[in-house]
Formats: structure tokens, sequence, C-alpha cells
């Protein structure tokens, strides 16, 4: 089914929709204009929380526009994928520079600067944004400002919804309906091979298995701004993110697959991670408590093995899940 261009006009792609929107937001200050982008009770989750509602997009975008005037955005890329007539959803890549202007969560302007990675999950429809998932490299921007990532943390309050930060079950097999809905049957054999990585890797904890999904040369950009190279960094990397959390279930929530001429075949993946802190102790001592993370990673794909990941997900929310469990324990 080819894509009504109702779902993105005025704009000539979705492509350019996304780009242009993000850049008269955030580059332009055009924090007046969000209403015309949103649906009024647009649903945008996060790992603080959900709002409901463009209000709070209006308000907590123009605090934040105020606190990092000059910081600059660059849309690195954008994966998407039809989901109807005139629906699609987008995972846009964002690759963030610069400084602190004024006081944030974080505290006083630092004079430091700070390179990140943010990576929204929009599902538009008829031109309007009607489901938001959002996450960023908070550490990296917290870090490279010069701020104490353990004091953020301890200062945040995470409200998770009822059920969970997705507040319903996940989808039976996002190959064929995920969060966004039922996908096309188009790049099914890809979308297999991106819900197998992660049910082989994460799923069944076959770190062995990590040369079967990625190539070579391989590189993956994941939390803190952290890059590691080729199949042995990557498996490590696999390691180390699951050792705090040895029982944890990782779940695909999502699934998008876009080729084109001048970039090549590319997969996003919406996920979840779900466990208790009760392994290795990355992040003060171990709680025994449960911990819930929302993540997105995006895949560069080649000869049918990964060349390329970016993951990124609110490390500082998880370490915050952490710290407000340790009080609640009295530790």
């Amino acid at each position: 089914m080819a894509l009504d261009p109702r779902a993105y006009a005025p704009y000539p792609t979705p492509e350019e929709y996304i780009l242009d929107w993000t850049d008269r937001i955030w580059a332009d200050a055009g924090i007046g204009a969000i209403p015309g982008m949103y649906v009024d009770d647009v649903i945008v989750r996060g790992a603080y929380g959900t709002s409901i509602g463009v209000d709070p997009v209006v308000r907590g975008s123009l605090a934040k526009k105020s606190a990092f005037p000059d910081r600059i955005g660059v849309g690195e890329d954008v994966v998407w994928e039809e989901r109807g007539e005139s629906r699609f959803i987008s995972y846009h890549r964002v690759l963030h520079t610069g400084g602190q202007g004024e006081v944030w969560s974080y505290g006083a302007p630092t004079g430091h600067s700070a390179v990140s990675r943010n990576l929204p999950v929009c599902l538009i429809e008829d031109g309007l944004i009607v489901e938001e998932w959002v996450a960023r490299d908070e550490w990296a921007v917290v870090a490279g400002l010069g701020h104490d990532p353990i004091a953020v943390a301890a200062a945040a309050r995470v409200v998770l919804p009822e059920g969970g930060l997705f507040a319903r079950p996940a989808p039976t097999d996002p190959v064929t309906e995920g969060e966004s809905g039922p996908r096309p049957d188009t790049h099914r054999s890809e979308a297999e091979f991106v819900r197998d990585l992660f049910n082989t890797i994460y799923g069944a904890r076959r770190f062995d298995q990590v040369s079967s999904f990625y190539g070579r040369d391989s590189i993956l950009h994941t939390s803190r701004h952290n890059t590691v190279t080729r199949q042995r960094g990557i498996q490590n990397d696999a390691l180390r993110f699951l050792a705090p959390f040895p029982d944890a279930v990782v779940e695909v929530r999502d699934i998008a697959v876009h080729s084109s001429p001048e970039r090549g075949l590319r997969a996003s993946v919406l996920w979840r991670l779900a466990g208790t802190y009760s392994g290795l102790p990355l992040y003060g001592p171990v709680t025994g408590q449960p911990v819930e993370i929302m993540g997105m990673s995006q895949f560069e794909i080649r000869g049918g093995k990964v060349t390329a990941e970016y993951r990124v997900f609110v490390e500082v929310a998880v370490l915050a899940q952490i710290i407000s469990q340790r009080r609640l324990l009295g530790d």
C-alpha cells in the first residue's frame, strides 16, 4: 500500500516532515507551532513517565529551549514505515551538541558542552502525531555538561504508569503488528532478522551468537556516548547491559524497516527491558527490586548483517529508579 501524501502534508516526503518540524521547533524556537504538529490528546511515553495532551509538550519544550538555547540537533537519519493509508511510524535519530544557557534540573550552567543522541519515535496520522515514545542519552548530556549523573538521578522522579512504561502487554509478534499497529508485509525477512537478534542475544542469552547477526567490523554507539567495535566489543557490551538485571525479559515492541538508494537498508526497534536489579552492582548496591527500561535501537544492515547500531535509552532514569528503591528499603 502506497502512503497517501496527506499523511505528511504539506511536505514532499515523510523525512522532510520530520526534519522540518524538528527544526521549526528546536532550531527556530517555534514553540507556539507545536499544537499544529500534535493531536490534542497525544500520548507521549518517556523514561520518567507518560503525559497526555499537547499542553505538557508545549510547556516542557519551552522550558528546555530556554535552558539550552544554543544546543543544536542534527538529523542523522529518519527510518519510517507506513502503518495504513495515511499513517506512518518514524524513528528519528538526532545528534545533539552544545551547552547549557540557564539553570535546569541538573543545576546551573557550567560552561561545558555535551554530545549526545536522541531517538524519538512518532506515530503520525493525517499529518499529526498521535503517539510518541522518547529516549535520549541523558547520561552523556549530564556528564558532558559537568554535572554529576548520580546526583541528577537522586533528584529525579520516575512515575511509571499502571502497567509499566507501555501500559499494555507486549505485542505477540512485532513483525506483523507492534505498538504502532499492523506492519506492511514488506521487508518481512529484515524485520524477522532484528526480532531474532533480540530474542537470541538478549532473550536466550546466546552471546556466542553475536557473529551471526553482526559483521566483523560492526560498530555500536550506545549510552554515555560510548562506542564499541567489532564482534567481541559488541558481545562484551551485551553482557554488561544484562548483567545488572540477570532475570530480565527484553521485549521487542515495534519494528520499522526502510531502504533507500542513498542510505541503504536500515531497521529500527522500540524495545523494553524489565527485570530486577539483582546482579552486577553497576549502579551501586543491588536492591532486588524491579527496574524497567524503554529504549530504541537503529541498525544499518549490509549483506545480511549489522554494520552499525545506535542504541538510545535514558540510563539516568534507570539509576533514578534504583536510588528511589534504595530509599524505600532504608539503605
